[in-house]
Order: C-alpha cells, then sequence, then structure tokens
C-alpha cells in the first residue's frame, strides 16, 4: 500500500471506531508499518485540516470525528453508487487490486447518512458473469503503465501453453473477460490475450517505444466498441 492509500485508509479506520481512540501501535500493526510512520502520516493528517486528536493515557490513542468528510464535497448517493457499480466491473480485471483502493476513498469522503444509504442501495444491485478459475494477472496492469515487456505463459482455447515476450498495447473488456492487446513477438503482430489463460507474467524490464493501438487491428467483429476515456464532454 502506498502513502496515498494509506492515508486515506487511515481516516476510513479512525472513522470507523469513532469516537473510540486507535493506538499509533495498533495502527501499525494493521497497516505493516512503523509506529513512527503512523504518527508522520497522522502529523500530515492534521497538517491538512483533518481533526484528528490525541487521548493520553493507557487506554488512549488518536480519535476523529465520524462526521469527517476528506473533502469538502462528497459523493451524492448516486455518485457514490455509481462509482461503486463501476468499481465492482472491475473485480475479475488486472486493475482490482486499484479498484479496491478507490472504493476505500469513496467511503472515507461520503458522509455516514449517506453512506448508510448507498450499501443499502447497493446490496441490490448484482452483476452477472461467467465463473473463471482465474482472475487476470494484476502485473497486466502494471505492464500498460510501465510500458514494459512481458513474459507470459500463456494456454489457448486447446489447452496449448506458450511462453511469449509481449508488448502490452491495452484492454478490451467483455462480460466477465479482460483481454491484453498487445503485440506478440512469437507470431509477429498484435493478439488478443484472455486474461484468465495467462497464467503467469513478469516484466522483462524492457521498455521499447510504444505501439499504436487502433481500433482496425483489434479485429472486432461483433459487438460495439467503446473507448474509455476522460474528456471535457464526458458525461
Amino acid at each position: 500500500m502506498n502513502r496515498t492509500d494509506r492515508l486515506y485508509a487511515l481516516v476510513e479506520e479512525l472513522r470507523a471506531v469513532a469516537p473510540r481512540p486507535r493506538s499509533a501501535r495498533w495502527l501499525a500493526e494493521k497497516f505493516a508499518v512503523s509506529s513512527r510512520t503512523i504518527e508522520r502520516d497522522l502529523s500530515a493528517l492534521q497538517q491538512s485540516g483533518v481533526p484528528i486528536w490525541a487521548e493520553p493515557g493507557r487506554t488512549g490513542g488518536y480519535c476523529l470525528d465520524s462526521g469527517h468528510t476528506l473533502a469538502p464535497l462528497g459523493f451524492t448517493v448516486d455518485e457514490a453508487l455509481a462509482v461503486i457499480v463501476a468499481l465492482g466491473t472491475l473485480a475479475t480485471s488486472p486493475f482490482r487490486d486499484a479498484a479496491t483502493s478507490a472504493l476505500r476513498k469513496v467511503v472515507a469522503v461520503t458522509d455516514d447518512r449517506s453512506l448508510r444509504e448507498t450499501a443499502d442501495l447497493a446490496t441490490r444491485i448484482h452483476l452477472l458473469g461467467e465463473h473463471r478459475s482465474n482472475d487476470a494477472p494484476r502485473e497486466l496492469a502494471n505492464a500498460l503503465r510501465t510500458g514494459h515487456v512481458l513474459q507470459i505463459i500463456y494456454t489457448d482455447r486447446n489447452g496449448i501453453a506458450t511462453s511469449r515476450n509481449v508488448e502490452p498495447m491495452g484492454f478490451v473488456g467483455k462480460g466477465s473477460d479482460w483481454y491484453l492487446i498487445a503485440w506478440c513477438r512469437l507470431r509477429d503482430g498484435v493478439r488478443a490475450f484472455r486474461g484468465d489463460r495467462i497464467t503467469e507474467a513478469k516484466p522483462t524490464g524492457e521498455r521499447p517505444p510504444r505501439r499504436p493501438l487502433r481500433v482496425e487491428d483489434l479485429g472486432i467483429v461483433e459487438g460495439e466498441l467503446r473507448m474509455v476515456g476522460l474528456s471535457e464532454n464526458s458525461p
């Protein structure tokens, strides 16, 4: 867990038990860091305006106002629910760890009343997908960000496993399936690798120039391909 994620998680933890305190030692054990690191983190949160205070004594520790949110404006119920549903679609994707971290941040910036309503509504929403014995390896998301070549072990539909070096270019999601779109050096061309069939993925450290990802290279003949992106006109 990086520091930013830990800061949000600290606030979430203190809010969850408020007004009871948590000791620096207890928090250090939970987040697998030193007590000194926790104290630095709490000091940084205090300096940024988060109302954390220390209670002295053997049963003392650090406390937080349970009504506090990390941002002046938190999510509305509709916004929080939309984000939770969207993040839920990433459960089998290479981005699932980041999605879990993002969900913690949504919880941290949503007031208690809205959060309770959102949580109740979320229990009424279900995602239907096919059972997969394996999820897409987490390393795929890192490789897309860093641009590193991956050495993968890929098992095709006939159960034949091959070792390949691939240059990650992007992803296509379809239901529960996530496909790595990459330049395959074994086949000397663009290929789509279904994430749950990649049994091993290791970065080689090589970082070649990024290849352009063009829709026509994907060879998709059915369905509508929609790009995920941010723009001023995004809904």
